[in-house]
């Protein structure tokens, strides 16, 4: 079992850790907003339905619904609505594709090109963010088939403080804040 500490509440980092629905939908929140808000938003979204995360559940139901409990306040996201619509067709995918199980997602991959490539067809999930997710499944939850560290790209390698893949503890989430606004300071004075 993982333990993960992404959100800086005890009961969301130990739902993420546990529960691999729970992790992929973190995972799906987290853009334009703070990581802890998108990581926490599993475990409030799991809250907001009666206490459970089930992708069948999820799947069948009503996206108006399930945008309401995202809209709900404080909102899920920032933009509540389109990241509903999100986790919604992530709850199909894993039902139709892997029959309800989100860790069969990685478990059946045979390889990490594989297992780059399931993640990067999840909605929410481009081609940094698949890498970074297959980084976090190796480096956090030992899901390593075969060539995983090299379809992570960069965020795979050993010794990193580059993304969520890499956070263990709150000196390192301070780690990798540092790095992101060095690697943006850098990006704008290129730029200028």
């Amino acid at each position: 079992m993982a333990d993960l500490h992404l959100s800086g509440e005890p009961e969301a980092d130990k739902l993420i850790s546990e529960d691999p629905l729970a992790l992929l939908i973190g995972m799906v929140l987290d853009q334009q907003i703070p990581l802890e808000w998108a990581f926490g938003g599993p475990w409030r979204l799991k809250e907001r339905l009666g206490g459970r995360l089930d992708a069948g559940e999820i799947a069948a139901m009503d996206p108006d619904a399930l945008g309401k409990a995202f809209a709900e306040r404080p909102a899920l996201h920032r933009f509540p609505g389109s990241n509903a619509k999100r986790v919604h067709a992530l709850a199909q995918i894993i039902v139709d594709e892997y029959d309800g199980d989100a860790a069969a997602l990685w478990n059946t991959a045979s390889s990490g090109e594989e297992l780059y490539r399931r993640v990067k067809a999840l909605p929410g999930f481009g081609e940094q963010k698949a890498r970074i997710f297959v980084a976090l499944l190796g480096k956090q939850l030992g899901v390593q088939p075969p060539g995983w560290a090299e379809a992570a790209g960069p965020y795979g390698q050993p010794g990193t403080l580059m993304s969520v893949a890499d956070i263990k503890s709150p000196e390192t989430l301070a780690e990798v804040r540092d790095y992101k606004r060095a690697k943006k300071a850098a990006a704008k004075a290129a730029a200028e």
